[in-house]
């Protein structure tokens, strides 16, 4: 075969588990032959209507089968996938689809109006609308301003159709572009992070070795897949083992733990607050998880009551680090060191490497506080069409700038402290959010918390917290501070508390802290 990207995927694993299920997706069931299969028609149609190599194909939606079938499809043509978040409004998706130049948009029904907003004035000449709405979606949309619009494009299954069922083999190597994800943007305009399919094949390969992944994983993919963790932690892992995937649209307590116990799911991925709202949820102690033997996590380290909450279960949790750059592995903590490295975001991934530099850009001292930089095969080389951005975020010998402050103990487990731009710096004194923000999620009462830095006349800036209280749960600012004294040194604890009914989230969990701000500081 001349490629060798994840387009081939399919192909390579289709004579090995052609019967075997890949896909679940509700009352739906795909078998790796019938996956492969749809994914080659995908592509020959898509061929046929002008799309090459290095093209950029988007896709708008939830979890679903033709999210996957549309990643494998531009695999095989040498095109660039571009997964949406549908989370944003048209103005965002509008930017996106200019930035990366989409000719083709895929998306949901039910995101019908979004989508033909945010093509609007870009080079998108191709809409194909997945026509089995998910549930709770409707199959007309909106344009962000309440008018209704009409589905003006192609049927994806008749499109899919119209293909022909024989393998693309176009020429495609691990250096060439496989995937754009575009990072946040809490500062500017989002960048679009250019993922090779070396980048993404040797993730997998970073969590397969790590995380002991097996043929016969069952993993259930409760997060988006537009978000990086949950695409290339979970799903292409088990996908590149010939493991089955189970597709759930939207995160619910309730039938996530009814899914584990129908599916024998072995694995999960998510967030804190996920695993906090599934272990509190009313059926967690009739629940049955035996089947599950990989808990991962990320985002922030898991508060101690929700991990001994697992642990009763006898489940334990894999913590992690990364980013969208690192496609996005970086570091892990095995679930046997989660007890005497709590805190810690873990080890390097087999094949990734991780330093800690001083300001001077040389070694940081073991111990202190400095930003961690990666570097390996999982590591992108470019931001797309952002010179400028790439430029800047490589240091000397290739490592690349997390824009993360952490350290590593003696034992190389890094700890991560906070993001640069999150830190506090009072009196001349840096604070590092997390660390008091894990302080106060020891508290019972503390559903989630973020740190901020206010301004402040004498000092600058001074830390204020933010608390949602868990339900029917009582807490005072006083409580709060009596609580972190003695703990903390004075200068990190919050001068303010604010409590508030929920906090403002990314798709992938974590919490806005430029949002906090802006609502919450007067």
């Amino acid at each position: 075969m001349e490629n060798f990207g994840i387009g081939s995927w399919l192909q390579r694993r289709r004579p090995k588990s052609g019967s075997k299920i890949a896909l679940i997706s509700g009352d739906r069931q795909l078998s790796y032959a019938e996956f492969s299969e749809r994914s080659d028609r995908l592509a020959n149609a898509l061929k046929a209507g002008g799309v090459a190599k290095g093209d950029r194909v988007a896709y708008l939606g939830d979890n679903h089968p033709a999210f996957l079938e549309t990643l494998f499809a531009c695999g095989q043509l040498g095109a660039i996938f571009v997964p949406l978040n549908t989370r944003l409004a048209p103005p965002e998706i509008n930017f996106q689809l200019a930035d990366c130049g989409a000719v083709a948009l895929i998306h949901s029904a039910g995101l019908n109006g979004l989508a033909a907003s945010g093509a609007e004035g870009t080079r998108v000449s191709r809409r194909i609308v997945v026509g089995d709405s998910l549930p709770g979606e409707s199959t007309s949309g909106f344009d962000g301003t309440g008018r209704e619009t009409p589905t003006a494009a192609e049927d994806y299954e008749d499109v899919v159709a119209s293909g022909a069922a024989r393998h693309l083999d176009e020429e495609v190597g691990l250096d060439d572009g496989a995937m754009i994800l575009y990072t946040s943007g809490t500062t500017g305009r989002p960048k679009g992070a250019l993922l090779t399919h070396g980048n993404i094949t040797w993730n997998c390969i970073n969590v397969i070795v790590d995380f002991d992944f097996s043929s016969t994983d069952v993993a259930l993919m409760i997060s988006p897949m537009f978000h990086v963790a949950s695409l290339d932690m979970g799903v292409l892992p088990t996908l590149l083992k010939g493991g089955t995937v189970v597709l759930e649209s939207r995160f619910d307590p309730r039938r996530t733990l009814e899914l584990i116990e129908q599916h024998r799911a072995t694995t999960i991925s998510g967030v804190p607050t996920t695993y906090q709202m599934l272990c509190e949820h009313p059926d967690w102690p009739t629940s049955d998880l035996g089947s599950l033997n990989k808990l991962t996590c990320g985002g922030s380290a898991v508060p101690m009551r929700v991990l001994e909450a697992y642990e009763a279960r006898g489940l334990h949790f894999s913590n992690g680090y990364g980013m969208t750059e690192t496609a996005p592995g970086a570091t892990t903590l095995p679930a046997a060191r989660s007890r005497d490295k709590a805190g810690s975001s873990g080890l390097p991934h087999f094949f990734s490497d991780v330093r800690i530099a001083d300001v001077a850009g040389g070694l940081a001292e073991q111990g202190t506080v400095g930003e961690i930089q990666i570097k390996g095969p999982n590591v992108i080389h470019e931001y797309w069409n952002r010179p400028d951005a790439t430029a800047e975020s490589y240091a000397d010998g290739g490592w690349f700038k997390s824009g993360d402050m952490g350290y590593k103990d003696p034992d190389g487990f890094v700890f991560v402290s906070d993001r640069l731009k999150d830190m506090i710096i009072s009196g001349g004194e840096n604070i590092y959010p997390a660390e008091v923000e894990q302080a106060i999620s020891e508290l019972d009462a503390v559903g989630s918390v973020a740190v901020i830095g206010v301004p402040d006349e004498k000092w600058g800036e001074v830390p204020r917290a933010v608390v949602v209280l868990r339900e029917g749960a009582t807490l005072t600012e006083d409580e709060l501070r009596a609580h972190l004294a003695g703990r903390l040194a004075r200068y990190k604890i919050p001068k303010t508390v604010v409590f508030v009914d929920d906090m403002p989230r990314t798709a992938s969990g974590k919490i806005r802290k430029s949002e906090l701000r802006r609502s919450t500081v007067s």
